[in-house]
């Protein structure tokens, strides 16, 4: 069954729901000054009873949401277009950033002639919250806490695409299954957590850490030069083997091989160089550097 409410029931049912949700509802005239505002409206930090002249809609907005807001409303006062729910940020009384979904919709009059627009805010600062973690889950190792190989594949094929230049070394731990099946699977994490935070301070703030699978890890070094590559690359290497890790009464050694190509042709051409310098830097001894082949630096 249906539910018909005279006009004064629908003015007390619109109080009702204003006066009871954080929603902030709000009336606009043609031109998008505010006539009428649900109390939520205070979080913004105005107070629409106390302002001789009320703010325009667009007021209430971050100037980076402004125009689209402005589309929304001419869209509602114009007739034009179907009404959709948009995301908007605002910068409430406490100063902080705030972030809402909006929706415009017009008010007609007996004639049906618009007069005017009704806009509804509702808070959405939990659900981008879950977004934002949900997306850093995506892209982020859970252990080191570093980007994982999906972000790594995606940021290299940005740099090749935009022809940033630069280098990529590729670090694979040394003897990394026989820690773990010699120490356990708790030690063998412990170890890629030192080797990790050492790179976090032996790289510049630009490089690009991550681990792209079991114990290898890669650092994409942007518009640096093969030789200043290699040279940051040997210390990480001559660092990282003078630490040792406890373990019980004993300790051992951390060691790590490398292999650094230029970043240039494509993603996978770079990838390739790479992992070939880095197999030569196993078969030559480990715990070492190895640069792909002269002739690729020419």
């Amino acid at each position: 069954m249906g539910m018909n409410f005279t006009p004064q029931e629908s003015s007390a049912l619109y109080g009702l729901l204003a006066e009871s949700t954080s929603d902030i509802i709000l009336k606009t005239d043609r031109e998008g000054f505010i006539l009428h505002a649900s109390p939520a409206m205070e979080r913004l930090g105005i107070l629409l009873p106390s302002m001789l002249i009320g703010p325009h809609i667009l007021d209430l907005v971050h100037s980076s949401c402004v125009a689209e807001v402005k589309a929304e409303h001419d869209a509602a006062i114009t007739g034009g277009g179907r009404p959709k729910w948009i995301e908007v940020s605002a910068v409430t009384a406490d100063r902080r950033k705030r972030w809402f979904e909006m929706q415009v919709r017009s008010l007609t009059d007996g004639r049906g002639d618009i007069y005017g627009a009704l806009s509804i805010m509702r808070n959405i600062d939990e659900r981008r919250a879950l977004e934002e973690r949900l997306f850093a889950a995506e892209l982020t190792d859970s252990l080191t806490g570093l980007t994982n190989r999906k972000a790594f594949i995606t940021m290299l094929q940005h740099l090749v695409n935009e022809r940033i230049g630069g280098c990529l070394a590729l670090f694979d731990i040394d003897y990394f299954q026989a820690i773990n099946m010699q120490y356990g699977q708790s030690v063998g994490d412990k170890v890629l957590v030192v080797f990790s935070d050492l790179l976090r301070t032996m790289t510049r703030q630009d490089d690009i850490i991550s681990r792209i699978g079991g114990e290898c890890l890669g650092i994409l070094l942007p518009r640096i030069t093969p030789d200043e590559a290699e040279a940051v690359c040997q210390r990480i290497i001559a660092t990282l083997s003078e630490l040792r890790r406890d373990v019980g009464a004993g300790s051992f050694a951390i060691t790590a091989s490398a292999g650094v190509s230029r970043i240039n042709d494509s993603l996978d051409d770079t990838i390739k160089r790479a992992e070939l310098a880095l197999f030569l830097a196993k078969a030559k001894g480990r715990n070492r550097l190895e640069m792909e082949s002269a002739s690729h630096f020419e």
